[in-house]
């Protein structure tokens, strides 16, 4: 079972222009403490073809986690559009959220995003070349695509002097599909999950 549970993510100011800082307010229990910190990221998907193109727009490290609710707004600055093809910033595209317990990842959402001209006559005749302060970001915050990978949050319980290499994680046995990473994957209909009262 994960010591950690996401119980919502609500995605900040969208639609927004793309040029705008991303906001995300991000809800999580924790079922048992952690001596470590969790490690969230905000990566931006460049190219579908080459992941090479993909950014990391932020990286925070959040503690002490001991049981209890929580609750933050991770921010972070829109991707360096110098870094992404020209064909590649109109279009849809993914946002990654992540989430790591000492270098170990354990939770993946992703959300396609949409850049597109708000005004009709730009998306009906595009420039040849981007006008960036034009093009408007929306974030598909309805349907969220979770994935959970199972980790081990207390290794410090297995340090034995003779211990051999530990067994792979085994996947929880339950209806979802895993993914290509060896992680759960489900798709959400409709809302996030909302977060329990504290």
């Amino acid at each position: 079972m994960s010591a950690i549970n996401i119980t919502n993510v609500s995605v900040l100011d969208n639609p927004a222009p793309f040029v705008s800082p991303f906001q995300f307010e991000i809800s999580y229990e924790c079922l048992t403490s952690l001596q470590d910190d969790l490690e969230w990221k905000l990566v931006y998907v460049g190219s579908a073809e080459d992941e090479t193109y993909d950014q990391t727009l932020e990286s925070v490290l959040v503690g002490p986690v001991n049981v209890g609710n929580y609750r933050f707004v991770l921010q972070a600055d829109p991707p360096d559009p110098s870094k992404i093809r020209e064909e590649d910033i109109i279009g849809v595209t993914v946002l990654l959220l992540t989430c790591s317990y000492m270098g170990q990842e354990f939770l993946r959402v992703g959300y396609y995003v949409n850049n597109d001209y708000e005004d009709e006559q730009l998306r009906e005749e595009p420039p040849t070349k981007v006008l960036l302060d034009k093009v408007q970001r929306n974030i598909l915050s309805d349907k969220p695509r979770v994935t959970k990978f199972p980790i081990n949050f207390h290794p410090e319980d297995e340090q034995t002097p003779a211990a051999a290499d530990p067994p792979p994680p085994t996947e929880q046995s339950d209806e979802q599909q895993p993914d290509d990473n060896g992680g759960e994957a489900q798709a959400l209909p409709g809302q996030p999950p909302k977060a329990q009262e504290s």
